[in-house]
């Protein structure tokens, strides 16, 4: 080689102005992150619906771009910013990054992937494998969903590759809601679809802008109802699906329909 790689030439000087210049960028970089997860979810909280997830979805793409500018405010700061020494820079953060932290770093592109791509957003409810709950928060390594039961999970961006993602209203304020009935096969059907989507259409749950449908599966072993309407706010939708069917079993026993006892076997 005819040049050899000089260390006293890749890095800046890094005197008092310097550090102070990179701990004034970090400092408003990290008080500017820690503003907008704050104050943004106070600002969609107060919004009705759809612009509550539009409101919330900003974050992630806020904290990247904060992130993104730090880094290019910093590096210059570090290192001399030469054609030459951003190459081997950029080319020795790689290889530690596909050698040393390549499940960190399939992370982290994975989160810039789905950030990009939209596949989940803040307030989007989604079932990644057994797990399912609403997002709460999208990192650039993981995103944190809280289940219906409470409990927060954190699952790895990278999940993504190889897996499928189940967006139930994917940026929309509401989500299809089904409630279940099997019946004995012995019954009049068309009396009861006409009960089941009364029952929808009483609930104080239900928005009223999207339709509701009743949709009919003959088994073996008697009849399985799947009554399907949206609530006003996706957030209502467990309290939509207890209301109906509640309410909807005691209007099939009023109506004197016996309930089927489904095999073990069987699911959905």
């Amino acid at each position: 080689m005819s040049e050899e790689i000089n260390l006293g030439n890749f890095f800046q000087s890094l005197d008092t102005p310097a550090l102070l210049e990179i701990g004034i960028i970090l400092a408003l970089a990290i008080s500017f992150i820690m503003t907008i997860q704050r104050l943004v979810p106070w600002l969609a909280n107060s919004l009705p619906g759809r612009k509550r997830l539009l409101v919330l979805s900003i974050t992630p793409y806020l904290r990247l771009t904060t992130i993104i500018v730090a880094v290019l405010l910093i590096v210059p700061r570090v290192i001399e910013p030469t054609f030459q020494n951003m190459v081997a820079i950029f080319g020795s953060i790689g290889l530690a990054l596909g050698f040393a932290l390549k499940d960190y770093a399939s992370g982290l592109i994975a989160g810039i992937v789905a950030i990009g791509e939209m596949n989940y957003r803040n307030g989007d409810w989604v079932k990644l494998g057994d797990i399912s709950g609403e997002v709460k928060h999208i990192g650039l390594r993981t995103v944190e969903i809280v289940t219906a039961d409470d409990d927060r999970v954190l699952v790895p961006h990278s999940y993504l590759w190889s897996n499928p993602v189940i967006n139930s209203n994917n940026g929309d304020a509401r989500l299809q809601c089904v409630a279940d009935f099997y019946l004995h096969p012995q019954h009049d059907a068309k009396q009861v679809q006409a009960l089941l989507e009364d029952v929808a259409l009483t609930s104080p749950y239900i928005y009223f802008d999207d339709p509701v449908a009743v949709v009919v599966f003959e088994k073996p072993w008697g009849t399985h109802y799947r009554l399907k309407a949206y609530p006003v706010d996706a957030s209502q939708q467990f309290r939509f699906i207890t209301d109906m069917t509640i309410r909807g079993k005691a209007e099939l026993l009023n109506l004197g329909a016996q309930f089927a006892l489904v095999p073990n076997a069987v699911q959905n």
